[in-house]
């Protein structure tokens, strides 16, 4: 009997990019019934933080609360290699603008949160849908918001102004990519499970890297209006070598990130596991 797999992702271009080969059925799916399952970010943060999924994207901010039962994958990772979510507002202005007004945030547990935090401690935030951030700032709801996916590449057409790239900033301080999310894998299915599953998902990853035109033109469909140029643009920003495998320096820049937020009491300290 086939085991079933839940494998949920964002619905966005590039998750979809992803899985491409696994959804369409271009690779093997190792006798695995695999369920995929589209959420936003924040929803399956929350999801993996109650132990419903048993492969899930997640943002590395919510790690910490999920490493008991979860493992990452060594592979699927998304880094902002000297860019990343944009700190936005309808005006010019800088981090001292903002004072203590209210910034937008897509999620409590986001990576984009846990960054605009290290960038500027102490940020009022509110959570609102990601989607909904771009106008919330441009009629004035918000001085500013923190914007991730797609918007990163049009807040200047909708006539908003960048405060800080927070992606930029990190790589300002540390000289490493700034982590934002993963792929982890429930522990209690069984190293060997784990490791059959893990297989499956880094051939996906691999297919669609190989063949890039046909695995972008499924991603399209998850674009939101980015014509096809621009959903490239995006998909390669954060499908890339990072995510065939972190290597050395991805690790560690995982480690920094989680370690400068556990020193500024933003997270709990956590030992980073990783499946093989």
């Amino acid at each position: 009997m086939r085991q079933k797999i839940s494998l949920a992702h964002s619905p966005d271009s590039d998750d979809a990019f992803m899985f491409y080969a696994l959804a369409e059925g271009k690779i093997d799916d190792g006798g695995f019934d695999f369920v995929h399952e589209l959420s936003d970010i924040e929803t399956l943060n929350q999801r993996t933080s109650r132990g419903e999924l048993d492969v899930s994207a997640v943002s590395f901010h919510a790690y910490p609360d999920i490493a008991a039962d979860y493992a990452l994958l060594p592979h699927g990772a998304s880094f902002g290699d000297g860019y990343g979510p944009v700190v936005v507002s309808a005006r010019p202005m800088g981090k001292t603008d903002i004072g203590s007004e209210v910034v937008a945030i897509p999620g409590k547990k986001t990576s984009a949160a846990l960054a605009l935090e290290l960038w500027r401690p102490g940020t009022a935030t509110a959570v609102v849908p990601f989607d909904e951030i771009l106008p919330a700032v441009r009629e004035g709801r918000f001085v500013a918001g923190v914007i991730i996916h797609e918007g990163q590449l049009t807040y200047a057409e909708e006539g908003l102004h960048a405060v800080v790239d927070l992606g930029a900033w990190w790589l300002g301080e540390t000289g490493l990519p700034l982590p934002l999310g993963g792929n982890v894998i429930r522990k209690a299915l069984g190293a060997e499970t784990m490791r059959a599953v893990s297989t499956v998902l880094g051939e996906s990853i691999s297919y669609g890297l190989d063949h890039r035109e046909e695995a972008l033109s499924y991603a399209m469909r998850f674009a939101r209006d980015l014509d096809r140029s621009r959903a490239n643009r995006f998909v390669a920003m954060y499908v890339n070598d990072w995510t065939r495998g972190y290597g050395e320096k991805g690790r560690r820049a995982i480690e920094t990130f989680l370690g400068r937020a556990a020193a500024a009491g933003l997270v709990a300290p956590v030992v980073i596991e990783f499946a093989s």
